[in-house]
């Protein structure tokens, strides 16, 4: 969708897809999609230190050196003790398991990568940032399957909130694209049926004909700090997280509720200190399957009452699909962007709305000049930890 965080937002502005049929023979299906990026290791690291690199830390380091540049923080030997590192995964380093187990069972081999224990730990994408920078504070990774990034910028929040932190390099990274992860949420039922016409539309939140989620990889960090210690160095401020809320529906390990959703929605509100009245848009979890979207839909009517009509909604999913424990964060930066331009972002292919989904999606096009100030941005998750972040566009720059 975008190799930085001006075309991410650029593509998801202008409703570019980034979603794309995957290679039938390397995934063993001639019917999937999944949102992909073209970067790769060779020219971002040295080969020595490429060969102990899972895709997933790959992708956290990039976008960890993107949000660390434009913060203002150098890579140090050892240094920013009141920095700390919060990342989410779902999934961790799938690809270097698969690999393995490819070698194992497929080919009859005795042997694995030597360093494949430490590319595919869940918390090496949060171990290369915090050495990379020698940040010496906490270094810690979620993984609440697709509510693990807004969980980790949750609670960097908090740390920097109570004073125990002045910043935190938070966010999340995913890359699920492997032969047996396809397969194993192909059978699971969860991911949709290609769009023939248009594989780029497959993902359809809302809309009355989707039928499933697409998978996608990528990352998406942040550079939070608290107010004081931002103006005291000049730092540029793209936004304010005003509060996080988090909870578990107990309800099923599968199926959303809406009482789980809606009181997530509500914790979020409480702890930023403001009103539903406050929130001038949501980004929505929108993940296209059937029931995540009715479900959602209710929940928000449930914290919004009748003004939930009135509030736009943006399932940017529809264009870079859903990276798991990624998505909250990178849905996060683009709701930040989205205000810092004062533009709502679309939901794409939503050309066919669904009865039973009846708020504005903001469908098919992005709307300009529109003052948000105040936004809300859910996760909901298998495993049913649900987290939201409430956002406010920043007055200084």
């Amino acid at each position: 969708m975008g190799n930085n965080a001006g075309e991410a937002y650029f593509n998801a502005y202008r409703g570019h897809s980034g979603i794309r049929r995957l290679d039938p023979l390397t995934y063993r299906s001639s019917s999937s999609v999944a949102g992909t990026t073209q970067l790769i290791g060779v020219g971002y690291f040295d080969p020595a230190k490429l060969r102990m690199l899972d895709r997933v830390s790959q992708f956290a380091l990039i976008a960890a050196r993107e949000a660390a540049s434009s913060a203002g923080i150098e890579a140090g030997p050892r240094h920013h003790g009141r920095t700390g590192v919060f990342i989410g995964t779902g999934m961790g380093g799938t690809q270097t398991l698969d690999e393995g187990y490819q070698a194992l069972y497929g080919e009859h081999s005795d042997r694995v990568k030597p360093f494949t224990v430490l590319m595919g730990m869940y918390n090496a994408p949060a171990a290369w940032i915090s050495m990379e920078y020698g940040l010496c504070g906490p270094c810690l990774t979620y993984s609440t399957a697709c509510s693990s990034s807004t969980v980790a910028i949750g609670e960097a929040w908090s740390r920097i909130a109570h004073g125990e932190l002045d910043m935190a390099i938070a966010g999340g990274t995913e890359a699920p694209l492997s032969c047996g992860s396809l397969k194993a949420w192909e059978a699971l039922h969860t991911l949709a049926t290609v769009d023939n016409d248009d594989p780029s539309a497959t993902c359809k939140p809302f809309s009355k004909n989707r039928n499933g989620m697409v998978l996608a990889e990528g990352a998406a960090i942040l550079v939070l700090e608290s107010w004081e210690h931002a103006l005291t160095r000049g730092a540029s401020i793209y936004g304010e997280v005003l509060g996080y809320g988090i909870t578990t529906d107990i309800a099923h390990i599968t199926r959303p509720s809406i009482e789980g959703q809606a009181a997530t929605m509500s914790a979020a509100l409480a702890a930023a200190n403001v009103a539903p009245s406050d929130i001038d848009a949501i980004n929505a979890h929108g993940t296209g399957t059937p029931v995540n979207d009715v479900t959602e839909t209710a929940a928000i009517k449930a914290v919004f009452g009748t003004r939930a009509h009135e509030i736009p909604i943006s399932a940017t999913k529809a264009v870079h699909g859903h990276l798991l424990g990624a998505s909250g964060a990178l849905e996060c930066l683009l709701s930040l962007l989205a205000m810092l331009n004062q533009a709502l972002l679309p939901t794409m292919h939503l050309h066919a709305p669904d009865p039973a989904c009846d708020l504005d999606y903001v469908p098919n096009a992005a709307r300009d000049r529109v003052p948000v100030l105040t936004m809300l941005s859910n996760s909901f998750a298998f495993g049913g930890t649900n987290a939201a972040l409430v956002l406010r566009a920043s007055t200084v720059s």
